[in-house]
């Protein structure tokens, strides 16, 4: 019988009535007629059929659950299945930690009106400003596998006056045109849609990518309007103006990660494929997107980054400029070294190398001028190995802003077209950018230097040329020196998108010229953000040939004044979002000739009237 030492009386009662009910054999307790019945004793009833022991127990209470909340954005749907159920109501597993909802708030309880920015906003599938799985905020695959879907539609209005050389007496847009150089004026439009697929594994909030996979379709668009003739192509029959569309697979790679250097997350990658790529920090020696191999990584703390990248690079269409399938015979190894904080905190060193292997070629570009080699002196094709040692910098020391470059191009040239014989290539270029920013101002003062050849009629080449430039320099984009292609005599005394004058046939197609003049530039600029969305950017540039041996033999003119001129320029960037999704790009700039452009394109009447260029981009992003 169970003891009753520490319960009161009414609990030892019940505890002995129940004992005595299930006790085997047991009979009434024994009642002491003297004894009173305890006040408040419930005897079980003896009527009730006790329960069987093989029933099962009543069924206990469900787990307590909290509301299942959407997440935020638009998620998609998830892959992962659990694997964990519930067991107590203190918590419940939720594998996909991506997915984890948010309650809904009202901020300023106006049922979030559109514009207005609210925390915990959901989005939708077109969404791109809110969480989208489209744009990489959610997995696709798992925990760890994202997807981000970009599409661009970039478009450039552009009008220009260029000096444009007339065709024979007989074949000229206007009847009785004796001007050598006819009118300058060009219309150029265009239309540019890309889609970029990109799949990688990974978190690159802190670490690397394990893998990745890109795929870049581009369908292009382009029109160009001019006003003499032979200029859309050398048959006078095709008219004035011309239309293209072309289709290309401008990015395609894979990558994946080697190895990891250390608890940092330092690392070392490759990635094959058609990649961009920009050598240095403003892209004076090679900027482009092509296919190749790169082995890139950091080291220390990402305080250092490295790239070793060879391009076997495929030819260009001509009028939009994008890659095609067709091999272009030139192999590029470029390596570089980044040190963060060197000397100076904020100041970041590189050191390069880069090796150009042009083999001899003979191309006919899509308009049907020859770009291969060079249309000019003997144009047999040749072929260029050219080393280029490099220097450089960016960064700020204290107060002020600097970027600099220095490099230096050895090699040979097997034939050079202009010089007729073999050239050993010896040539320097040097940039420096100076800044100082004041508040809402940045003031800026650039100079560029560029070796000339003073003397085309031996074995020296010593004109410095890139492999393929687009610099961010002395006003980049907005400089009418740097934007516009200048044409002289079947090439372009500048490119379009670059600053050398080599003397080159084409930048995209045609091979790097050692022969030519060299440039002396002077920049003063300053840019202005006048609101959060708008910034103004205004340059002065002063231009000078180094040398004017080559032209004078090029143009068989003697006494070719050094001067360029005065390019004056000025654009706006707009950002109508605060972001990048949405950019207004425009520009205006003139050429003032000096005594040198005169004398290379002068009139019958000795004039050469300054040069105006405007262009409008606008381009959206998904």
């Amino acid at each position: 019988m169970p003891e009753c030492k520490t319960t009161g009386f009414g609990a030892c009662a019940v505890l002995m009535s129940l004992w005595l009910a299930v006790s085997p054999g047991s009979a009434q307790p024994p009642t002491d007629s003297a004894a009173p019945e305890a006040p408040g004793l419930l005897r079980p009833p003896t009527d009730v059929p006790l329960p069987a022991a093989d029933t099962p127990p009543a069924p206990a209470e469900p787990f307590l659950r909290t509301p299942i909340l959407p997440p935020l954005g638009f998620s998609g749907r998830s892959s992962i299945v659990p694997r964990e159920v519930q067991e107590s109501s203190d918590s419940f597993p939720q594998e996909d930690r991506w997915r984890i909802g948010f309650p809904a708030w009202d901020r300023y309880g106006r049922g979030h009106p559109f514009g207005e920015d609210y925390p915990y906003q959901q989005g939708n599938w077109w969404d791109p400003y809110n969480q989208n799985v489209l744009k990489g905020d959610y997995p696709l695959i798992g925990q760890h596998t994202f997807f981000r879907l970009t599409a661009i539609s970039d478009t450039i209005l552009e009008a220009r006056e260029t000096p444009i050389g007339t065709t024979p007496f007989e074949s000229t847009a206007r009847p009785f045109e004796e001007e050598f150089f006819g009118r300058p004026n060009q219309r150029n439009v265009v239309q540019n849609f890309v889609l970029n697929f990109d799949l990688f594994h990974g978190d690159t909030s802190f670490k690397p990518v394990d893998w990745r996979i890109v795929l870049s379709p581009v369908f292009n668009v382009n029109y160009l309007d001019v006003d003499e003739l032979a200029v859309v192509n050398p048959d006078v029959r095709k008219g004035l103006n011309r239309g293209r569309t072309f289709t290309a697979l401008q990015e395609y790679f894979i990558e994946t990660k080697l190895l990891d250097l250390g608890p940092d997350y330092d690392f070392v990658s490759l990635r094959v494929g058609s990649q961009p790529f920009v050598s240095d920090f403003r892209g004076f020696i090679f900027a482009d997107v092509n296919r190749g191999v790169r082995l890139f990584g950091t080291r220390l703390s990402n305080r250092d980054q490295f790239n070793l990248i060879y391009l076997y690079q495929a030819e260009k269409d001509t009028n939009s400029e994008l890659n095609t399938f067709d091999d272009r015979h030139q192999e590029i190894v470029i390596l570089n070294y980044y040190r963060q904080d060197f000397i100076w905190p904020g100041y970041t060193a590189q050191a390069s190398l880069h090796y150009n292997h042009d083999k001899p070629s003979f191309k006919f570009d899509r308009n049907n001028f020859l770009v291969r080699p060079d249309p000019v002196g003997v144009f047999q094709p040749h072929e260029l190995n050219v080393f280029y040692l490099g220097w450089a910098g960016d960064g700020h020391i204290n107060r002020f802003n600097v970027n600099h470059a220095f490099y230096w191009a050895l090699g040979r040239d097997s034939q050079n077209p202009i010089a007729n014989c073999p050239q050993d290539i010896n040539a320097q270029m040097a940039a420096l950018e100076l800044s100082y920013d004041r508040d809402w101002a940045r003031f800026r003062a650039s100079f560029l230097w560029a070796s000339g050849d003073d003397n085309p009629n031996n074995s020296h080449a010593t004109g410095f040329d890139s492999i393929l430039q687009n610099p961010n320099f002395a006003g980049g984009q907005f400089s009418f020196w740097q934007r516009q292609a200048i044409r002289l005599f079947g090439v372009n005394l500048v490119n379009r998108e670059s600053l050398l004058p080599d003397l080159r046939s084409s930048k995209i197609q045609g091979q790097s010229n050692f022969v030519n003049p060299g440039l002396f530039l002077f920049n003063l600029g300053a840019d202005f953000d006048l609101t959060p969305k708008l910034r103004m950017i205004n340059n002065v540039n002063f231009l000078w040939f180094e040398e004017t041996q080559v032209l004078e033999t090029f143009v068989f003119q003697s006494d070719i004044n050094q001067s360029i001129g005065t390019d004056i320029s000025t654009g706006f960037e707009y950002r109508p979002f605060l972001n990048n999704n949405a950019i207004l790009l425009f520009g205006a700039s003139v050429l003032i000739p000096g005594g040198g452009f005169r004398d290379l394109y002068r009139q019958l009447d000795d004039g050469v009237p300054a040069l105006a260029a405007g262009f409008l981009r606008m381009t959206f992003t998904y």
